[in-house]
Protein backbone atom coordinates (compact mmCIF):
# COMPACT_ATOMS: atom_id res chain seq x y z
CA UNK A 1 0.00 0.00 0.00
CA UNK A 2 1.67 3.08 -1.08
CA UNK A 3 2.38 5.96 1.55
CA UNK A 4 0.57 9.01 1.41
CA UNK A 5 2.46 12.15 0.48
CA UNK A 6 3.47 14.47 3.25
CA UNK A 7 2.36 18.11 1.97
CA UNK A 8 4.75 21.07 2.13
CA UNK A 9 3.10 23.88 4.39
CA UNK A 10 4.33 26.82 2.44
CA UNK A 11 5.89 29.54 4.61
CA UNK A 12 3.97 32.58 3.98
CA UNK A 13 6.30 34.88 5.68
CA UNK A 14 8.89 33.94 3.47
CA UNK A 15 6.84 34.16 0.13
CA UNK A 16 5.75 37.70 1.24
CA UNK A 17 9.62 38.41 1.81
CA UNK A 18 10.18 37.82 -1.88
CA UNK A 19 7.44 40.01 -2.90
CA UNK A 20 9.08 43.50 -2.56
CA UNK A 21 12.12 41.84 -3.40
CA UNK A 22 10.56 40.92 -6.45
CA UNK A 23 9.13 44.03 -7.42
CA UNK A 24 12.75 45.96 -6.62
CA UNK A 25 14.08 43.68 -9.43
CA UNK A 26 11.41 44.83 -11.68
CA UNK A 27 12.78 48.48 -11.13
CA UNK A 28 16.68 47.12 -12.07
CA UNK A 29 14.95 45.14 -15.59
CA UNK A 30 13.26 49.20 -16.14
CA UNK A 31 16.97 50.03 -15.70
CA UNK A 32 18.42 47.67 -17.81
CA UNK A 33 15.84 48.19 -20.79
CA UNK A 34 16.44 51.70 -20.80
CA UNK A 35 20.30 51.65 -21.31
CA UNK A 36 19.58 48.88 -24.14
CA UNK A 37 17.10 51.50 -25.41
CA UNK A 38 19.32 54.26 -25.36
CA UNK A 39 22.17 52.40 -27.15
CA UNK A 40 19.72 51.69 -29.93
CA UNK A 41 18.18 54.84 -30.41
CA UNK A 42 22.01 56.54 -30.29
CA UNK A 43 22.61 54.11 -33.20
CA UNK A 44 19.80 55.31 -34.67
CA UNK A 45 20.51 58.87 -34.79
CA UNK A 46 24.33 57.60 -36.11
CA UNK A 47 22.77 56.27 -39.14
CA UNK A 48 20.58 58.94 -40.10
CA UNK A 49 16.83 57.60 -38.73
CA UNK A 50 16.10 61.14 -36.82
CA UNK A 51 12.56 60.06 -36.33
CA UNK A 52 13.01 56.42 -34.75
CA UNK A 53 16.54 57.95 -32.53
CA UNK A 54 14.09 60.61 -31.09
CA UNK A 55 11.17 57.99 -30.15
CA UNK A 56 13.85 55.41 -28.72
CA UNK A 57 14.99 58.14 -26.19
CA UNK A 58 11.27 58.63 -25.54
CA UNK A 59 10.71 55.33 -24.55
CA UNK A 60 14.44 55.01 -22.90
CA UNK A 61 13.21 57.66 -20.07
CA UNK A 62 9.96 55.76 -20.06
CA UNK A 63 11.25 52.79 -19.00
CA UNK A 64 12.91 55.11 -15.95
CA UNK A 65 9.55 56.56 -15.30
CA UNK A 66 8.32 52.80 -14.54
CA UNK A 67 11.60 52.47 -12.67
CA UNK A 68 10.63 55.44 -10.65
CA UNK A 69 7.37 53.58 -10.20
CA UNK A 70 8.74 50.51 -8.72
CA UNK A 71 10.98 51.93 -6.56
CA UNK A 72 8.06 53.55 -4.85
CA UNK A 73 5.80 50.66 -4.96
CA UNK A 74 8.63 48.26 -3.18
CA UNK A 75 9.34 49.81 0.39
CA UNK A 76 5.22 50.54 1.21
CA UNK A 77 4.81 46.84 0.21
CA UNK A 78 7.58 45.77 2.30
CA UNK A 79 5.83 47.91 5.24
CA UNK A 80 2.49 46.94 4.56
CA UNK A 81 3.30 43.31 4.94
CA UNK A 82 6.33 43.96 7.34
CA UNK A 83 9.34 42.11 5.66
CA UNK A 84 11.60 45.31 5.87
CA UNK A 85 15.07 43.92 5.97
CA UNK A 86 19.13 44.72 5.79
CA UNK A 87 18.80 42.81 2.65
CA UNK A 88 16.15 44.53 1.20
CA UNK A 89 17.53 47.60 1.84
CA UNK A 90 20.85 47.05 0.10
CA UNK A 91 19.21 45.46 -3.15
CA UNK A 92 17.00 48.65 -3.01
CA UNK A 93 20.21 50.83 -3.18
CA UNK A 94 21.99 48.54 -5.71
CA UNK A 95 18.64 49.01 -8.06
CA UNK A 96 18.54 52.71 -7.49
CA UNK A 97 22.23 52.72 -8.20
CA UNK A 98 21.54 51.03 -11.49
CA UNK A 99 18.52 52.92 -12.23
CA UNK A 100 18.60 56.88 -11.16
CA UNK A 101 22.59 56.20 -11.51
CA UNK A 102 23.79 54.77 -14.18
CA UNK A 103 21.14 54.73 -17.02
CA UNK A 104 20.03 57.94 -16.91
CA UNK A 105 23.75 58.98 -16.75
CA UNK A 106 24.20 57.26 -19.68
CA UNK A 107 20.72 58.32 -21.54
CA UNK A 108 21.73 61.71 -20.59
CA UNK A 109 25.02 61.52 -22.27
CA UNK A 110 23.77 59.59 -25.81
CA UNK A 111 20.78 61.69 -26.05
CA UNK A 112 22.59 65.38 -25.31
CA UNK A 113 26.27 65.65 -23.97
CA UNK A 114 27.77 63.32 -26.76
CA UNK A 115 28.09 66.75 -28.63
CA UNK A 116 30.65 67.92 -25.66
CA UNK A 117 32.87 64.91 -26.41
CA UNK A 118 34.99 64.22 -23.19
CA UNK A 119 33.49 66.70 -21.40
CA UNK A 120 29.70 65.24 -21.74
CA UNK A 121 31.35 61.75 -20.76
CA UNK A 122 32.50 62.76 -17.83
CA UNK A 123 29.32 64.76 -16.74
CA UNK A 124 27.30 61.89 -17.49
CA UNK A 125 29.79 60.03 -15.19
CA UNK A 126 29.66 62.48 -12.53
CA UNK A 127 26.06 61.97 -12.57
CA UNK A 128 26.29 58.04 -11.85
CA UNK A 129 28.86 58.93 -9.08
CA UNK A 130 26.70 61.71 -6.77
CA UNK A 131 23.87 58.53 -6.69
CA UNK A 132 26.15 56.09 -5.69
CA UNK A 133 27.68 58.32 -3.15
CA UNK A 134 24.48 59.27 -1.95
CA UNK A 135 22.71 55.68 -1.99
CA UNK A 136 25.83 54.75 0.04
CA UNK A 137 25.21 58.07 2.44
CA UNK A 138 21.80 56.68 2.70
CA UNK A 139 22.54 52.71 3.52
CA UNK A 140 24.70 54.74 6.43
CA UNK A 141 21.99 56.85 7.70
CA UNK A 142 19.06 53.99 7.29
CA UNK A 143 20.39 51.34 9.60
CA UNK A 144 21.08 51.09 12.83
CA UNK A 145 24.10 49.76 15.29
CA UNK A 146 23.02 46.22 14.05
CA UNK A 147 22.47 46.68 10.55
CA UNK A 148 18.72 46.53 10.47
CA UNK A 149 16.68 49.55 8.55
CA UNK A 150 15.52 51.89 11.10
CA UNK A 151 12.37 53.72 10.66
CA UNK A 152 11.75 56.51 8.20
CA UNK A 153 12.80 60.02 8.91
CA UNK A 154 10.38 62.77 7.36
CA UNK A 155 13.67 64.39 5.90
CA UNK A 156 16.35 63.02 3.86
CA UNK A 157 19.51 64.17 3.41
CA UNK A 158 20.36 65.00 -0.21
CA UNK A 159 17.82 65.25 -3.05
CA UNK A 160 16.37 61.52 -3.49
CA UNK A 161 18.27 59.49 -6.64
CA UNK A 162 14.87 58.99 -8.27
CA UNK A 163 13.87 62.53 -7.83
CA UNK A 164 17.49 64.09 -9.58
CA UNK A 165 17.03 61.01 -12.52
CA UNK A 166 13.53 62.10 -12.95
CA UNK A 167 14.02 65.75 -13.42
CA UNK A 168 16.65 64.50 -16.40
CA UNK A 169 13.96 61.97 -17.58
CA UNK A 170 11.33 64.75 -17.68
CA UNK A 171 13.17 66.69 -19.59
CA UNK A 172 13.42 64.03 -22.66
CA UNK A 173 9.87 63.45 -22.11
CA UNK A 174 8.84 67.51 -22.50
CA UNK A 175 11.10 67.65 -25.21
CA UNK A 176 9.77 64.92 -27.17
CA UNK A 177 5.98 66.88 -26.88
CA UNK A 178 7.70 70.28 -27.70
CA UNK A 179 8.98 71.50 -30.92
CA UNK A 180 12.40 72.64 -29.61
CA UNK A 181 14.90 70.38 -29.93
CA UNK A 182 16.78 70.16 -26.52
CA UNK A 183 18.92 67.32 -27.75
CA UNK A 184 20.98 69.57 -30.23
CA UNK A 185 24.77 70.73 -29.67
CA UNK A 186 23.14 74.55 -28.92
CA UNK A 187 21.55 73.17 -25.94
CA UNK A 188 24.08 70.90 -24.65
CA UNK A 189 25.91 73.26 -21.99
CA UNK A 190 22.42 74.15 -20.92
CA UNK A 191 21.53 69.80 -20.22
CA UNK A 192 25.41 69.47 -18.75
CA UNK A 193 24.71 72.66 -16.34
CA UNK A 194 21.23 71.22 -15.47
CA UNK A 195 22.81 67.52 -14.95
CA UNK A 196 25.71 68.85 -12.73
CA UNK A 197 23.11 70.63 -10.76
CA UNK A 198 21.03 67.76 -9.74
CA UNK A 199 23.93 65.83 -9.23
CA UNK A 200 25.23 68.34 -6.73
CA UNK A 201 22.17 68.40 -4.78
CA UNK A 202 22.38 64.54 -4.55
CA UNK A 203 25.54 64.54 -2.47
CA UNK A 204 24.54 67.72 -0.72
CA UNK A 205 22.98 68.09 2.85
CA UNK A 206 20.12 69.59 2.09
CA UNK A 207 17.07 68.07 3.60
CA UNK A 208 13.80 67.17 1.55
CA UNK A 209 10.97 65.35 2.38
CA UNK A 210 10.35 62.09 2.14
CA UNK A 211 6.36 62.14 2.77
CA UNK A 212 6.49 59.14 4.82
CA UNK A 213 4.05 61.11 7.74
CA UNK A 214 2.40 63.60 6.29
CA UNK A 215 -0.56 64.85 8.70
CA UNK A 216 -3.87 66.39 6.96
CA UNK A 217 -3.58 70.45 8.14
CA UNK A 218 -3.70 73.10 6.33
CA UNK A 219 -0.37 73.93 5.03
CA UNK A 220 -0.36 69.97 3.70
CA UNK A 221 -3.30 70.63 2.32
CA UNK A 222 -2.50 73.85 0.81
CA UNK A 223 0.39 72.38 -1.18
CA UNK A 224 -1.49 69.48 -2.47
CA UNK A 225 -3.62 71.93 -3.66
CA UNK A 226 -1.41 74.12 -4.95
CA UNK A 227 0.20 71.30 -7.08
CA UNK A 228 -2.73 69.65 -8.67
CA UNK A 229 -4.10 73.00 -9.51
CA UNK A 230 -0.96 74.34 -11.25
CA UNK A 231 0.22 71.19 -12.43
CA UNK A 232 -3.73 71.19 -14.28
CA UNK A 233 -2.85 74.52 -15.77
CA UNK A 234 0.45 73.68 -16.73
CA UNK A 235 -1.11 70.26 -18.36
CA UNK A 236 -3.45 72.64 -20.49
CA UNK A 237 -1.08 75.39 -21.39
CA UNK A 238 1.72 72.93 -22.21
CA UNK A 239 0.64 70.16 -22.63
CA UNK A 240 0.58 66.43 -19.80
CA UNK A 241 4.20 65.77 -21.07
CA UNK A 242 5.52 68.76 -18.87
CA UNK A 243 3.27 68.08 -15.87
CA UNK A 244 6.24 65.81 -14.42
CA UNK A 245 8.61 68.55 -15.07
CA UNK A 246 6.83 70.76 -12.90
CA UNK A 247 6.06 68.39 -10.08
CA UNK A 248 9.52 67.73 -9.74
CA UNK A 249 10.21 71.21 -9.81
CA UNK A 250 8.26 71.87 -6.94
CA UNK A 251 9.70 69.29 -5.12
CA UNK A 252 13.24 70.34 -5.34
CA UNK A 253 12.16 74.17 -4.86
CA UNK A 254 10.31 73.06 -1.67
CA UNK A 255 13.71 71.58 -0.20
CA UNK A 256 15.52 74.50 -1.52
CA UNK A 257 13.32 76.68 0.44
CA UNK A 258 12.99 74.74 3.47
CA UNK A 259 16.65 75.18 3.68
CA UNK A 260 17.21 78.41 3.41
CA UNK A 261 14.80 79.63 5.85
CA UNK A 262 16.51 77.18 8.13
CA UNK A 263 19.52 78.31 7.88
CA UNK A 264 18.48 81.87 7.78
CA UNK A 265 17.08 81.23 11.68
CA UNK A 266 20.51 79.33 12.83
CA UNK A 267 22.34 82.54 11.75
CA UNK A 268 19.73 84.88 13.16
CA UNK A 269 19.71 82.83 16.28
CA UNK A 270 23.52 82.70 16.57
CA UNK A 271 23.46 86.69 15.87
CA UNK A 272 21.42 87.55 19.07
CA UNK A 273 23.78 84.76 21.17
CA UNK A 274 26.83 86.86 19.88
CA UNK A 275 26.11 90.12 19.35
CA UNK A 276 28.38 92.36 18.10
CA UNK A 277 29.53 95.02 20.20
Amino acid sequence: MPRPRLRRRVDLQKTLFLLPNMITLASVFCGFQSLRTAAESFAFRERGLPNEAADGFFHAALFLVYAVFFDTMDGRVARATKTQSSFGLQLDSLADALSFGVAPGVLVYLWSLHHLGLVGQLVGFFFAACAVVRLARFNVLSMDDTGRPTKPSKYIVGLPSPGAAGMLVSLILANHASSVRLEQSRFSWAILGTTILFGTLMVSTIKFRSFKDLHPNPRTVGVVLFGVLSSAYVSYVRGPAFVLVWLLAIYVSIGLVESAWTLGRRLSGRAVEDPVV
